[in-house]
C-alpha cells in the first residue's frame, strides 16, 4: 500500500483556509464566487490564489466547489471561471453537474462531490470510466460497501470523517426546495431537518410533539480511521465550509494528530509537507457540535437523533445543586471560568443559555439567573480560555531540512536539502580565514545558518564538511541563509507537483437508461452528455417545476422508530407535521433501517 493519505478541510475564507494549512490540513476546499453549494461561503479568484500560493508552500492542496446544478444560462461563465481557476493554480475541482463535462475545461482534475449520490459500485466505476480524478462517497455507505467498491475500482476514493450531517441522502433532497423553493442542490437549502415537527400515527394520535425529529447529530469517526485506510479511503474530509476559524484548527488539529499516529504505525506518508507543533490538547467537544455519532458505522443500534435541539450543547459542566439570587451552585464535572458560555433546557425544554461573569470554587455567577434552577443539567457550549488558545498561536507548521557547509574553489558553498528532496545552493564568495577561535567559528554557523524562524522551514541537521573551521562575520552568514532560503523556496514552487486531468470524451454506459427527476439535470449540456453514454430518458430536475406533491422527498437511514425506542417489524406509515401544519407522509424501511418522507399524507 503505497498512497499518500489526505487529510481535507473546510474554508469558508482564505484566512479559514491557510488555519487549516497552519494546523496541518493537506488540502482544504474553498468556495469560489459563485455556484458552490454553501451560497455565504464565497471567495474571490484572488483570495483563491493567495490559499493556492500559501498552500503550495507546504505542498497541500486547494480545491474549488463547484457543486451546484447549473441552469443553461450559467454554463459559460462557469466555463470560464473554470479556466480562471485553473490559471490560479487550483489543483481540482468539486463539481455535481455533469454538464460541466460537455463544455471546453483546461486539464484540472475533477472531483465527483457526494451531491452525486455516490452510493453504488455502479455508480463509482462509471465516473471512474469517464475520467473522474475521485469520488467522495455517499456518508451512508457501510463499511463492507466501502470494500466491495475499492476492490473493483481504482479511482481515489474520498469520504466523510466529522461534521454536520444531511439527514437525507446527500444531491437525493427535496424536502426544501418541495416546501419553500429554495433547492439543496443549487446551494440554498433551507435546512428544514432542523425545525420543530409533530409525528402522528394515521389514526391522528400523537406519538412525539415539538420535536426536532429529522435532526441528527454530528458525524464523528474518528475511531474508525484505520478501518477507512485499510478499506480504501485515500481522503478524509471534514465537513463545515459556514464553520468559524475556531473550529477548524480545533477540528483538524485533533484529526492530524489521530492519523500522524496511524500513517506512523503503518508506514504510510501523508499527502503534503511538513509538521505540525500543537501548543494546545484538540478536542472536538470544545467547538460547534450537536453531539456525536459514527451515523451508525460501527454501533448499529445507537441513536443519532438530536431531537430536543439542533443547536451545539457542549460539555455537560454538572447539575445545579442549589440557587440563591446571583449564583447557582453546581456539582461541577470541569472547570468553569470567567466568560465560558453555558447552556441549559429550560422549563419548555427549549435550549437557553447565558454567560459566566465569575467563579468561586462551586459557585457560579452567571449573566441571567432566572431560568436555573435545582436538578438542572447544565452544559458549557464557549470555552473562553480554550478559544483564547486558539486565536492566539495555536499551532507552528514548519517543513525540515538539513544544510550542508563545503568548500569550493572561490569560497564556501551552502545546500539546503528540505524533506521532499528539493535543493538548494548558495555561495559564499570570498577569501577562506581559518578561525582563531575555532568553536566560537562553529557556534557561529549553528547560530546564523540555523536561526529559520520567520520562514516555513526547520533546520534538522547542519554538517560543516570543511577541511578546517573557518571565520566568516555573522552578518554575511545571515545574509547567505537569507537568499539561500529564498532559493529553496522557489525551487519548492516550481517542483511542486501539480496534477492534471486526462479527461477524454468516450460513451462508457451509465448504470440507468432512464432518468427520473432525481437524475437532477437542469441543463441541456448534461442531458446530452446522458444520451451520449446511453441513457435513453432523461426528466427535468425539480429547479425546473416538477410539481413535487406526493412524490419521494426524501431517503435516509435514519429512522423515527428507532430512535423513539418504537422499533417494530411491519411498522405502519405516520405522517409528519412541521411548524406551520404541512404534513408529509413517512414511510419505514424494516429490515434494512430508514424511511422515505413524501410531500403530502398520500402518495400519487
Amino acid at each position: 500500500m503505497n498512497r499518500k493519505i489526505e487529510l481535507l478541510a473546510p474554508a469558508k475564507d482564505a484566512q479559514t483556509a491557510i488555519a487549516a494549512i497552519k494546523s496541518g490540513a493537506d488540502a482544504v476546499y474553498i468556495g469560489a464566487e459563485r455556484f458552490g453549494a454553501r451560497q455565504a461561503a464565497v471567495n474571490s479568484i484572488e483570495d483563491i490564489k493567495e490559499v493556492v500560493d500559501f498552500a503550495h508552500q507546504f505542498y497541500a492542496k486547494v480545491y474549488v466547489t463547484l457543486n451546484i446544478l447549473l441552469f443553461d444560462g450559467e454554463l459559460k461563465i462557469a466555463e470560464k471561471m473554470v479556466h480562471d481557476l485553473y490559471d490560479a493554480g487550483v489543483d481540482g475541482l468539486i463539481i455535481q453537474d455533469m454538464g460541466l463535462l460537455e463544455l471546453d475545461l483546461p486539464p484540472i482534475p475533477l472531483i465527483a462531490s457526494t451531491q452525486m449520490d455516490n452510493s453504488s459500485l455502479e455508480k463509482v466505476k462509471f465516473l471512474e470510466d469517464v475520467g473522474f480524478e475521485r469520488v467522495i462517497l455517499a456518508r451512508e455507505l457501510k463499511l463492507d460497501e466501502i470494500k466491495h467498491i475499492r476492490a473493483n475500482t481504482s479511482i481515489a476514493l474520498e469520504c466523510f470523517v466529522h461534521g454536520a450531517l444531511c439527514v437525507g441522502a446527500s444531491g437525493q433532497c427535496y424536502l426544501s426546495y418541495g416546501v419553500g423553493g429554495r433547492s439543496g442542490n443549487r446551494g440554498q437549502c433551507a435546512q428544514p431537518c432542523r425545525r420543530l415537527y409533530t409525528l402522528k400515527n394515521e389514526t391522528g394520535k400523537t406519538i412525539a410533539r415539538n420535536r426536532y425529529l429529522l435532526s441528527i447529530k454530528d458525524l464523528n469517526l474518528s475511531e474508525h480511521l484505520e478501518e477507512l485506510i485499510d478499506a480504501g479511503i485515500s481522503t478524509f474530509k471534514i465537513e463545515g465550509r459556514l464553520k468559524d476559524i475556531t473550529y477548524v484548527i480545533n477540528t483538524v488539529s485533533f484529526y492530524r494528530k489521530k492519523l500522524d499516529a496511524i500513517l506512523e504505525k503503518k508506514k504510510l506518508q501523508k499527502s503534503s509537507s511538513g509538521n505540525v507543533t500543537f501548543n494546545f490538547e484538540p478536542n472536538p467537544e470544545k467547538t460547534f457540535n450537536r453531539g456525536f455519532t459514527d451515523f451508525n458505522f460501527a454501533d448499529k443500534s445507537a441513536k443519532i437523533g438530536s431531537i430536543d435541539t439542533p443547536k451545539t450543547v457542549g460539555e455537560f459542566a454538572g447539575t445545579v445543586k442549589k440557587v440563591e439570587s446571583t449564583f447557582f451552585s453546581i456539582d461541577s464535572k470541569i472547570d468553569l471560568h470567567n466568560g465560558d458560555g453555558i447552556c441549559f433546557f429550560d422549563s419548555q425544554n427549549s435550549l437557553s443559555g447565558t454567560t459566566v461573569n465569575r467563579v468561586e470554587g462551586s459557585k457560579i455567577y452567571p449573566q441571567k439567573i432566572s431560568e436555573i434552577h435545582a436538578g438542572q443539567k447544565i452544559y458549557r457550549n464557549l470555552d473562553h480560555h480554550f478559544n483564547q488558545l486558539l486565536i492566539s498561536q495555536p499551532v507552528e507548521r514548519k517543513i525540515s531540512l538539513s544544510i550542508n557547509v563545503q568548500e569550493s574553489p572561490n569560497g564556501l558553498i551552502l545546500t539546503a536539502t528540505d524533506e521532499d528532496g528539493n535543493k538548494a545552493d548558495f555561495e559564499i564568495a570570498g577569501e577562506k580565514k581559518p578561525a582563531i577561535k575555532k568553536d566560537a567559528a562553529k557556534d557561529a554557523f549553528h547560530n546564523q545558518l540555523t536561526r529559520l524562524g520567520n520562514t516555513i522551514f526547520e533546520c534538522k541537521d547542519l554538517k560543516i564538511d570543511t577541511r578546517e573551521m573557518y571565520f566568516v562575520p555573522a552578518s554575511q552568514l545571515n545574509e547567505a541563509r537569507r537568499q539561500l532560503i529564498e532559493k529553496l523556496l522557489e525551487i519548492r514552487k516550481n517542483n511542486f507537483p501539480r496534477k492534471t486531468s486526462t479527461m477524454v470524451k468516450n460513451d462508457a454506459p451509465y448504470p440507468q437508461k432512464h432518468l427520473s427527476f432525481t437524475g437532477n439535470v437542469l441543463n441541456n449540456k448534461a442531458e446530452d452528455f446522458y444520451h451520449r453514454h446511453g441513457v435513453e430518458s432523461v426528466e427535468d430536475g425539480v429547479e425546473l417545476g416538477t410539481f413535487l406533491v406526493g412524490q419521494k422527498v426524501m431517503k435516509t437511514k435514519y429512522c423515527l422508530l428507532r430512535e423513539l425506542n418504537l422499533c417494530h417489524p411491519g411498522a405502519e406509515p405516520m405522517i409528519l407535521q412541521d411548524e406551520d401544519s404541512r404534513e408529509y407522509k413517512v414511510k419505514f424501511l424494516c429490515g434494512n433501517c430508514g424511511m422515505e418522507i413524501y410531500l403530502g399524507n398520500e402518495e400519487d
